[in-house]
């Protein structure tokens, strides 16, 4: 909006694969659009994947929504044809796959059923990974993908994860062996206090 209103052309700022100067594009990157549209089009998915991230992701998300998008602009920055990348789509690829991934590693029913909501939402996108549409770094997507996919696996045994339950054993349960083998009851043995007894004869008492 800055960059439309004052007639700016900040793609400069973006990312130059293999360049030093490009590398500052790994923090500008996500704030530079082409135009209204663009901005737009990231603007929605970005707000309600980050919405979920924030949600049922607490404990991680500040680290997989920063370290994640720098990691994102510098496979992009290494992967990437030679020209400027722009906005903040590798983002919204990031977010996608680790919140899609996360709940099926999980294996949490109610994280299932987000990632399920998030592949029916933007299952689309997954296409926008191959380079089949000009003008797309597509770089950019397969880079936030691959990064929220490892965030994803190194990430899935924090916070909510399945529950393991132990069940306890019942009486009944105990007369069995680990094969389902009857195990009979043992009788207890007592043990019997050793009687001592004294004799004393009649003719000693005299």
């Amino acid at each position: 909006m800055f960059e439309l209103k004052f007639s700016l052309n900040f793609n400069v700022f973006g990312i130059l694969p293999r360049t030093i100067k490009g590398l500052r594009g790994i923090v500008f990157s996500p704030f530079i659009h082409a135009n209204v549209t663009h901005l737009f089009n990231n603007s929605v998915p970005l707000f309600v994947l980050g919405s979920i991230l924030f949600m049922f992701y607490n404990k991680v998300s500040f680290k997989v929504l920063v370290y994640g998008t720098l990691l994102t602009g510098l496979l992009t920055w290494f992967i990437g044809r030679e020209s400027y990348h722009i906005g903040a789509s590798g983002v919204v690829y990031l977010l996608f796959s680790f919140i899609f991934f996360s709940g099926v590693l999980k294996k949490h029913f109610r994280l299932i059923a987000v990632s399920l909501v998030t592949i029916f939402l933007y299952g689309g996108m997954v296409w926008y990974v191959l380079p089949i549409a000009k003008g797309i770094s597509w770089e950019g997507h397969l880079s936030g993908f691959i990064v929220g996919t490892v965030f994803a696996y190194f990430y899935k045994n924090v916070g909510i994860v399945k529950e393991e339950y132990t069940f306890s054993k019942t009486d009944f349960d105990v007369m069995f062996d680990s094969h389902g083998n009857y195990i009979p009851p043992q009788e207890e043995e007592t043990q019997l206090n050793d009687i001592n007894y004294t004799y004393i004869y009649k003719s000693e008492e005299e």
